[in-house]
């Protein structure tokens, strides 16, 4: 048994160190020699025809597949890389299929496979998927424009049934446990009030208390009671962030209690709105990335539709990095949370980590009132709940764990 596990942990890491560990691993076999079953044999090919630097290693499929092709998208080639990618989904997690995807069209130059339906159609869909499928788009041929379509439109699909429940609750959670109403129902029933108004009713004898009467919440919802404005931005580093915001931003638009806005920038600015009531996936496909940065510019666009300062949430995306007027962006930003605005900086909107993001800023507009975090995700349900019912959105954030600036 022993023996056993030692041979599995030397083919594990002969794939991961690939052929040219092969001798030095052998010396530790029992046997040695480290003989990989087939389906390894092609596991390991499919590896090495992205990390392995040497021999067949830069040919797109060739390795992958046993023969000498040319690269995607040409002839033999365009088979083998087809190969490949089949041979990655069958004999990898889903987890590491998108890594491994990802890796090939980084490390490979292999984004072409987008361009070909037959190819694309063969990928594992992803959000990274979908971001380079955005950098690309004046890019992507005619003939291969509803395939990407239909890849961004799987994982959009996910993303909003991923936070959909979660966001619509907070914001029913926020805005309407405030009035009370006489109309029966139990799941609106308001417990601690009702067993306050009526302790005078408690019977003694039975233990029990007796309410005269019940109170409810008012679970009627006023159209466009708040305002909700996104603004995002669209440079190159944002990309994850910004599928995301897109999907949060539909979904926000799919509420009636909320007026929301979606806007995107980078040394211009694109009102996405519309984009955004209608399928977010056209407004996903809306967006430029790459560019230069101008947040002031976007915020001065975005003060034109706050009209109730008090009940408009401002959250802006963006990692700080500002190439327009930085003194004038943070004194809008000053202005907008003193006239009563919740403001909200996201640094990242993802699950990557700690963001790179323009520290002294972020600084300088948390002072002024506008917390500065990066959260991932599934914390932004509870933040959006919080800002509407105006906690202090720095503390929630610490005590939620998002990283802040």
């Amino acid at each position: 048994m022993e023996e056993n596990r030692q041979e599995h942990t030397l083919k594990r890491w002969r794939l991961i160190l690939g052929e040219g560990a092969n001798d030095q691993l052998s010396g530790y076999s029992e046997s040695g020699n480290v003989a990989l079953t087939a389906e390894e044999q092609i596991m390991d090919a499919a590896l090495a025809a992205i990390y392995d630097d040497t021999g067949t290693a830069s040919n797109a499929g060739g390795s992958a597949a046993g023969g000498k092709g040319k690269g995607a998208g040409t002839g033999h080639g365009a088979v083998h890389l087809s190969k490949w990618l089949g041979d990655v989904r069958t004999f990898f997690p889903e987890d590491t299929v998108s890594i491994i995807q990802h890796d090939a069209m980084e490390r490979k130059g292999w984004k072409q496979l987008l361009f070909e339906p037959e190819m694309l159609a063969t990928v594992k869909p992803d959000i990274q998927l979908v971001g380079t499928l955005l950098a690309l788009k004046g890019k992507i041929p005619e003939k291969t424009k509803d395939t990407a379509r239909l890849l961004v439109k799987a994982v959009v699909d996910d993303l909003v049934k991923l936070l959909e429940t979660d966001i619509r609750r907070a914001v029913t959670g926020a805005l309407n446990k405030r009035q009370h109403s006489p109309l029966p129902s139990l799941s609106g029933l308001d417990w601690k009030r009702t067993i306050q108004r009526n302790l005078k009713h408690y019977d003694t004898e039975r233990r029990q208390l007796i309410p005269e009467r019940f109170y409810y919440f008012d679970r009627a919802r006023r159209s466009k009671e708040w305002t909700v404005i996104v603004d995002i931005d669209q440079s190159g580093s944002m990309a994850d962030s910004i599928i995301w915001a897109s999907v949060i931003g539909s979904i926000f638009a799919s509420i009636p209690a909320l007026r929301t806005r979606v806007v995107v920038f980078d040394t211009e600015v694109v009102d996405l709105t519309e984009q955004c009531e209608n399928d977010p996936v056209d407004m996903l496909f809306g967006i430029q990335l790459g560019g230069g940065t101008d947040i002031h510019k976007s915020v001065k666009y975005c003060q034109q539709f706050i009209e109730e300062p008090q009940k408009t949430l401002f959250i802006i995306v963006s990692d700080l990095y500002e190439g327009g007027n930085q003194s004038g962006l943070v004194r809008r930003m000053r202005e907008m949370r003193e006239s009563g605005v919740r403001t909200m900086c996201l640094l990242a909107l993802s699950d990557r980590g700690k963001p790179f993001y323009d520290e002294r800023l972020a600084g300088q507009l948390s002072r002024d009132g506008t917390p500065c975090f990066a959260c991932t995700p599934a914390l932004l349900p509870g933040l959006v709940e919080g800002a509407l019912k105006g906690q202090d959105l720095a503390e929630l954030a610490k005590r939620l764990g998002a990283f802040q600036g």
